[in-house]
């Protein structure tokens, strides 16, 4: 029996002490996050966004006084997460020094006394004569778990049809005001500042990516264009049951923006797709570089798209080393996660201010030739119809456990589903038809 245990203990360290520190980093930044950021309790947390696979295994602190949440496996591998105001939760590591200066981004919010979504006030009633409601609430409520289950997870239902809600639901425990990780989503910001420095004539996307450290080999033929599309032929592998270049990045590297750059080309650019949260933070590190100081790159994604279109409630975290993680590190309450699918909705005019040029939004909806019709520049699609009773012409913001911001512009509608499932395990395509056939075209 006692060698029976010895042999299971030897093959538990040998199998999971590696991941022993992915395991505390998550849940470290994890309850950092929720708690800083959206004030939900450590149990809340722990109950609900912690509650999957290993990351079950952290024992977590909040430390109030300090601004920091802290996490251990078993006693091993502590990991801290700081919060800055302003910048976020970080998971920071032994070098990091806490009592360096650093800079925040600067925000502005525009009292225009406007209605959603232009402005703040209350929403106006409005009641379509072509929206069968009751239909409607139905699939909306059916997206939520009954009394007692635990399995859709949703947290929160929007509709916005011809820029009215006509429907939206929370769970129990969250509320309008409530701010939650859109993970992914957070690219579909990362890739429209690009579209907004292309209508403001300061880059080109279709030129060489402007890193000096690919000058010297067959990445130097890499250009912007490739890497909003994922398909810029460098290898990376992105997984999170295991140990692999994705989370190592996010919960290892001191500078995001480098985990992608350093690494090989293994195909020629537009020949193979290939899915990277990797690509998307180097796409940060080019952002950066446009910039003559590191205010200004911290300022220009809030004064030229976030707080332009009132996302006032966003905010998007940055490493250790003040580069936003804009592969995954967006916060937003669900109306606001909306005007982000509202802008494309409009072709890139907000309010009669034109953010981008409208052809970005048809170039960010348009298959990549490599992805089988499933994925545009820093977007996915339903193109190549993957959900087979929802127009063709949806494309959306995509998150981990389920986070979505659909647009669908023959139907004048988006919708945001947060949660915390994935597909297979919640019905996207039965909660995205039902919405659309409750909504008969005029």
């Amino acid at each position: 029996m006692r060698s029976s245990v010895f042999l299971f203990l030897g093959y538990f360290g040998f199998t999971n002490y590696p991941k022993l520190e992915l395991i505390s980093g998550f849940s470290a930044k994890n309850v950092a996050s929720g708690h800083f950021i959206d004030n939900r309790s450590q149990e809340i947390i722990e109950k609900s966004d912690n509650d999957f696979d290993v990351i079950g295994w952290a024992t977590n602190e909040i430390n109030e006084s300090g601004n920091f949440a802290a996490a251990s496996v078993f006693g091993l591998k502590m990991r801290k997460a700081i919060y800055r105001e302003g910048l976020g939760a970080t998971l920071i590591d032994d070098a990091f020094d806490v009592a360096k200066p650093y800079e925040i981004p600067k925000r502005t919010k525009s009292n225009n006394k406007l209605p959603f979504p232009y402005g703040d006030l209350v929403p106006k009633d409005t009641v379509f004569e072509n929206v069968n409601y009751t239909k409607l609430n139905q699939v909306v409520a059916n997206a939520f778990d009954a009394k007692g289950n635990n399995y859709k997870r949703t947290r929160s239902v929007l509709v916005i049809y011809k820029d009215k809600i006509i429907a939206e639901k929370y769970a129990d425990g969250f509320t309008k005001n409530s701010v939650i990780l859109g993970w992914s989503m957070t690219k579909s910001i990362t890739g429209t500042l690009f579209g907004i420095l292309e209508k403001q004539g300061r880059f080109d996307i279709y030129k060489p990516a402007p890193i000096a450290e690919w000058q010297n080999d067959n990445r130097k033929y890499i250009t912007t264009n490739d890497l909003l599309h994922m398909n810029s032929g460098l290898e990376w592998d992105e997984y999170y049951d295991r140990i692999c270049d994705a989370t190592k990045m996010l919960f290892q590297a001191e500078d995001m923006t480098r985990s992608q750059l350093l690494k090989p080309a293994i195909f020629k650019p537009n020949a193979h797709w290939n899915y990277s949260s990797g690509t998307t933070n180097l796409l940060s590190g080019i952002l950066r570089k446009q910039f003559k100081t590191h205010q200004e790159y911290l300022d220009f994604w809030y004064s030229a798209l976030i707080d332009k279109i009132g996302m006032h409630s966003m905010l998007v975290e940055t490493d250790m080393a003040g580069n936003y993680v804009g592969s995954s590190y967006g916060w937003a309450t669900t109306r606001d996660w909306s005007k982000l699918g509202l802008l494309y909705l409009h072709k890139g005019n907000w309010n009669g201010e034109q953010l981008f040029d409208p052809s970005w939004a048809k170039y960010v909806s348009t298959p990549t030739d490599t992805s089988h019709g499933r994925y545009g520049a820093q977007f996915w699609l339903n193109a190549g119809n993957h959900f087979p009773n929802v127009p063709r012409d949806l494309y959306y913001c995509s998150g981990f456990q389920g986070q979505m911001v659909a647009i669908i512009p023959s139907m004048d509608m988006v919708i945001v589903r947060m949660g915390l499932t994935e597909e297979h395990e919640f019905d996207f395509n039965g909660l995205l038809s039902g919405i659309v056939w409750s909504v008969r075209k005029n």
